[in-house]
């Protein structure tokens, strides 16, 4: 077999140019610090490190997920905090608007601070979140939800619903609560609560109701007392049954209650107990009864006794309302317990995606600088042997 002069020459530039190129790919590597540079390099570890990094990136969407709704979350804690303090100096203000030591200008001025509460209690149901946002107005999050009608009673126009947001693979979140939630319910445990209107024209009062029997099978009803004057003597029936006489004070049974009467009902009064969810739920109600009987003075027994009984019903259901806000407060704090646990899977998760990652792609630059040397010395010799043989010829023997 003859070699030729051109067979060695190529051999030798070609042998040369391998050793460029796999000298050429460590320094990539140690440049950029991974392994696999090219697809080609590790097609399958490159697919899967793909797939991995998909993955890695939903997850840090879900972090920044729970990101904005813990924001939310917190905010909306603040407020709840802010409308328990609320509801506090209310009851404290009804307490003192209870006392017969008080003259009608002391009414007038805890009308008066009790008028700015019931303000600010309008400007927390329509607080903004950061991205400007009514915080309660659920899906009709872009307009107030509390507005004031012509008479100027304030009313809920945002959606009962509320948003939700992917917080992880297999957990949807609501962002918050809606305000009538907040403002305008009160929790399934609320107990009874009487109310005897404002059209009453005795002297009617009620005080404590006490629970006798829960497990009466009428127990949990409302019940409605009627009064009525059969021939000087006054009765009272409840829900429509049978007359029955009346005597101040005494305990009207009512399916595992008792309600203490005492005082002397005009002809056509009434009386509603219920539990509070089958009674006014509305707080923003409540301030408007407690400011109607405070700014009117009372000059009349009857209208005395109105007013003790409006006062009583609010503050019942001032407690009935700082019971649902504290139950939505520990739902808030639930929420907010659940994110950080969220958070430390997740970042449990992508501490193992960076790991796999790494593992896939990442170069060892240990054995990287020992190829790296091992290449240079390859090259270098191939330069010097094609040096050396560049000058031989048969010619030179001729």
């Amino acid at each position: 077999m003859r070699i030729s002069t051109l067979t060695m020459y190529n051999q030798n530039v070609s042998s040369m140019n391998r050793q460029q190129t796999e000298f050429m790919k460590i320094g990539q590597q140690i440049a950029s610090g991974k392994r696999i540079v090219n697809i080609s390099d590790d097609p399958q570890a490159m697919t899967q490190a793909i797939n991995i990094s998909q993955s890695k990136s939903v997850s840090n969407q879900f972090n920044d997920a729970r990101v904005g709704v813990r924001n939310s979350l917190s905010q909306e804690e603040s407020v709840l905090n802010t409308v328990n303090d609320v509801y506090s100096r209310a009851k404290t203000l009804m307490v003192q608007a209870s006392s017969d030591t008080l003259s009608d200008a002391d009414r007038a001025s805890v009308s008066s601070e009790l008028r700015g509460l019931y303000e600010s209690l309008i400007g927390l149901g329509n607080t903004r979140d950061g991205n400007g946002r009514y915080l309660f107005g659920g899906y009709q999050d872009d307009t107030a939800p509390f507005v004031r009608d012509g008479a100027g009673d304030v009313s809920y126009v945002g959606s009962p619903e509320v948003r939700e947001q992917q917080v992880d693979g297999e957990r949807r979140m609501a962002v918050g609560h809606s305000g009538d939630k907040i403002f305008r319910s009160v929790h399934s445990s609320a107990g009874y609560l009487a109310d005897a209107g404002l059209n009453n024209e005795g002297t009617l009062q009620f005080d404590g109701i006490n629970i006798v029997d829960s497990n009466h099978p009428d127990f949990g009803q409302a019940y409605d007392i009627e009064f009525a004057d059969n021939a000087g003597q006054m009765q009272y029936r409840v829900n429509g049954g049978a007359w029955a006489d009346y005597s101040s004070p005494t305990n009207v049974a009512l399916g595992g209650i008792e309600i203490e009467l005492e005082g002397a009902p005009a002809d056509g009064d009434t009386l509603r107990v219920a539990r509070g969810q089958d009674n006014n739920m509305d707080i923003f109600r409540t301030f408007e009864k407690a400011l109607a009987v405070l700014d009117n003075p009372a000059t009349t027994d009857a209208e005395k006794a109105q007013r003790s009984n409006t006062l009583r019903t609010v503050m019942r259901e001032l407690d009935n309302g700082m019971d649902n806000v504290l139950t939505t407060r520990a739902e808030v704090g639930a929420r907010l317990n659940e994110l950080d646990a969220l958070d430390t899977i997740g970042g449990n998760r992508t501490l193992a995606y960076e790991q796999a990652l790494s593992d896939l792609v990442d170069l060892d630059y240990v054995e990287a600088a020992s190829q790296y040397s091992v290449r240079m010395v390859g090259l270098q010799a191939a330069q010097k042997a094609f040096v050396g043989m560049k000058d031989m010829s048969l010619f030179n023997f001729l």
